[in-house]
């Protein structure tokens, strides 16, 4: 099999150099030197290629929301406590994995909650809003000095 992969290989390299000398007389001279291909097509080197504008330094991802039923985990909630907005930093499936993960933050400076949605996804939050604005301008700073964090997202509490 790998013969017959190898064969195709050279059969191709060669016939491509031999289409390629084929519109040239003399060695190292360009087989368009006219600027026509044989098939009639134009070759033309003034003609730049479209290149896509890069993104600003400053534009920052999307902020992705998602709007789902939570409570909280490892905190009694009373009407303190209840925010209507979420910093999200992480999302597990086991409780044990989310508590591993807040131990970390909390080294990182961070002060996490675990909340569980109503799929029983455990989501880790590491601030929480009674106003969408604030929570949005603490993702951006989460992202600009973390950017291992850059995945941080906006969680808003169904009522």
């Amino acid at each position: 099999m790998k013969k017959l992969f190898f064969l195709v290989i050279a059969v191709s390299v060669m016939t491509s150099c031999a289409s390629l000398r084929k519109g040239s007389s003399k060695m190292g001279e360009s087989p368009y030197a006219d600027g026509v291909k044989d098939d009639g097509i134009e070759v033309r080197d003034d003609i730049q290629p479209i290149v896509e504008p890069e993104k600003a330094e400053s534009e920052e991802p999307a902020i992705v929301v998602r709007e789902e039923k939570v409570k909280t985990v490892d905190v009694d909630e009373t009407s303190e406590n209840i925010f209507r907005y979420y910093v999200i930093i992480g999302s597990f499936r086991y409780v044990d994995n989310a508590r591993n993960y807040k131990t970390d933050l909390i080294r990182e400076g961070f002060v996490p909650v675990i909340l569980e949605n109503e799929n029983g996804l455990f989501r880790v939050s590491v601030a929480a809003y009674n106003e969408e604005q604030p929570a949005r301008n603490n993702i951006s700073s989460i992202r600009r000095n973390y950017p291992k964090y850059a995945d941080v997202w906006l969680l808003i509490r169904k009522q």
